[in-house]
C-alpha cells in the first residue's frame, strides 16, 4: 500500500519543469454546451436526453451523430514496454498515456482517453477492449510489448468493427517508409534499388520490415539479438519465422555488422550499439536511420562520415522519425470516412502523403515534414479517407 510518507517524499520534484508541467495531469474534460437554466438542463440531461437514448437503441447508428463517440479514441495500454523505460506498470504509464491524447487533440482536433490497464494476459487484454469499445470510435494501443502486440492487435481487429492500431508498429512504420521515400529520391534511386539492414526485430522492426516490403524495396534483412533472421535458422518464434519467409532474399547470416557490408540503408529499432567500422562498410551514399532514444544505436557525428542521410528518433537532430507525423493524422481521416478498419494500403497512403509534402524543399537534412508543420495531419487525414473508401471500409 502507498504511504502518506512516500506520496509527498521528493518535495523539490516541481523545481524539474518536467515534474512541474505534469502536475494534476495533462489533461481535462470540458463540455461543448452549457447548461445555465432548467430548460437546458431538460435537454442536456433528463428528460431530454432520453429521446436521444431511444432513438440509438431503435437506429443504433445514430450514436455517431448524438455522442462523441466519433472522435474518441481509446489510447489502451498494459505498461509493459513503456517509452523505452520497459515494464513498468499501469499506474507509472500514465504521463505517457496522457501525452499521447494532448497530441491528438494539439494535431488533429481527435479525443482521446488514457487507459492503462491492471493485467497483461492477451486474451485479458482483448476482452477488456472488446467490452468498452462501445464507448469508442478507434482504438490505438500502446506500449504493450512483443509478441503479445502482435496477437492482441489481431484478435481485436477480428472482433471489432472499428479501427484499431498498435502505434508503436505502424505508426513508427509509416513515418520511416516516408522518409526513406524521400531519402531514396535525394539520391535518385527508387526503394527497389536499396537492400536494408533492420536492427530489432520487436514490434517496431517488424512492422517497418513488413511496410517496406509492401512498398517495394529491393531487400531488407532483420537482426535480433542472436544475429541475422535467416529462413532455417532455429529457434524463431512465429512472428520472426514469418519474417524470415518474407525478408532476407539474399539469405544473409552471421552478425549484423556482416550483413551491413554494401548495404544501401541501416534501420535502428533496437538499443544496440553498432560498431563505426560496420557503418564504414556500407556502400557509398548510404542512408541510417537509427531512432533508438535516448542513444541512437550510430550517433549522427559518426553516421555523417559515411552516409549522405542520417536520421533519428530525436528533437535535437534533423530528420526526427517521430510518430506524431502519423496517428493524429490517420485517425483524423478514419473517422472523417467512418473507416472500420485500417488496412495496408491506408498506412501506405499515408506515407506517401507525409512524403509528398517536402516536395521541392528536399535535403540531406530534411527528408521528413517537422512535426509541428501544420499540412501534416490535413493531409494525412485526407489520404488516408481517399484509401479508405477505395478499399471498400468507409461507411461515408
Amino acid at each position: 500500500m502507498t504511504t502518506h510518507s512516500s506520496r509527498t517524499r521528493n518535495p523539490n520534484l516541481d523545481d524539474d519543469p518536467a515534474f512541474a508541467l505534469h502536475r494534476g495531469g495533462k489533461l481535462q474534460v470540458t463540455s461543448t454546451v452549457d447548461v445555465h437554466d432548467h430548460h437546458g438542463l431538460s435537454l442536456a440531461y433528463t428528460p431530454g436526453v432520453a429521446r436521444v437514448c431511444d432513438a440509438i437503441a431503435e437506429t443504433p447508428e445514430l450514436v455517431e451523430t448524438y455522442t462523441w463517440r466519433n472522435n474518441l479514441v481509446a489510447v489502451v495500454t498494459d505498461g509493459t514496454a513503456v517509452l523505452g523505460l520497459g515494464d513498468i506498470g499501469p499506474e507509472a504509464s500514465l504521463p505517457v498515456m496522457e501525452g499521447k491524447s494532448l497530441l491528438f487533440k494539439q494535431f488533429a482536433n481527435v479525443d482521446s482517453v488514457p487507459i492503462a490497464l491492471a493485467c497483461t494476459g492477451v486474451d485479458e487484454i482483448v476482452e477488456t477492449v472488446v467490452r468498452m469499445a462501445p464507448s469508442f470510435g478507434g482504438i490505438n494501443l500502446e506500449d504493450i510489448s512483443a509478441p503479445r502486440c502482435f496477437e492482441i492487435e489481431k484478435k481485436l481487429r477480428e472482433r471489432l468493427d472499428i479501427p484499431v492500431f498498435h502505434d508503436d508498429q505502424h505508426g513508427t512504420a509509416i513515418v520511416t517508409t516516408a522518409a526513406l521515400y524521400n531519402a531514396a529520391r535525394l539520391s535518385g534511386r527508387d526503394l527497389g534499388d536499396l537492400r536494408a539492414v533492420v536492427s530489432g526485430a520487436g514490434a517496431a522492426g517488424v512492422a517497418v520490415t513488413k511496410m517496406l516490403i509492401d512498398a517495394g524495396i529491393g531487400d531488407i534483412a532483420v537482426a535480433d539479438s542472436k544475429g541475422m533472421i535467416y529462413d532455417g535458422r532455429e529457434g524463431l518464434t512465429p512472428i520472426k519465422q514469418e519474417l524470415a519467409g518474407v525478408s532476407n532474399k539474399a539469405g544473409l547470416r552471421g552478425s549484423i555488422e556482416g550483413a551491413l557490408a554494401g548495404a544501401d540503408v541501416f534501420i535502428g529499432l533496437s538499443a544496440g550499439e553498432v560498431p563505426e567500422s560496420a557503418v564504414a562498410s556500407m556502400a557509398d551514399g548510404a542512408i541510417i536511420f537509427a531512432m533508438a532514444n535516448p542513444n541512437p544505436e550510430i550517433h549522427p557525428e559518426i553516421a555523417h562520415k559515411y552516409a549522405s542521410v542520417v536520421a533519428t528518433g530525436r528533437s535535437d537532430f534533423p530528420n526526427q522519425i517521430n510518430n506524431v507525423l502519423a496517428f493524429p493524422g490517420l485517425f483524423r481521416g478514419t473517422f472523417d470516412c467512418g473507416a472500420t478498419d485500417i488496412t495496408e494500403n491506408m498506412k501506405q497512403a499515408a506515407a506517401r502523403a507525409l512524403a509528398d509534402l517536402v516536395g521541392d524543399e528536399l535535403a540531406a537534412d530534411y527528408v521528413i515534414p517537422s512535426s509541428f508543420d501544420e499540412r501534416v495531419a490535413p493531409a494525412v487525414a485526407a489520404a488516408v479517407a481517399e484509401q479508405a473508401r477505395k478499399d471498400g471500409v468507409a461507411r461515408s
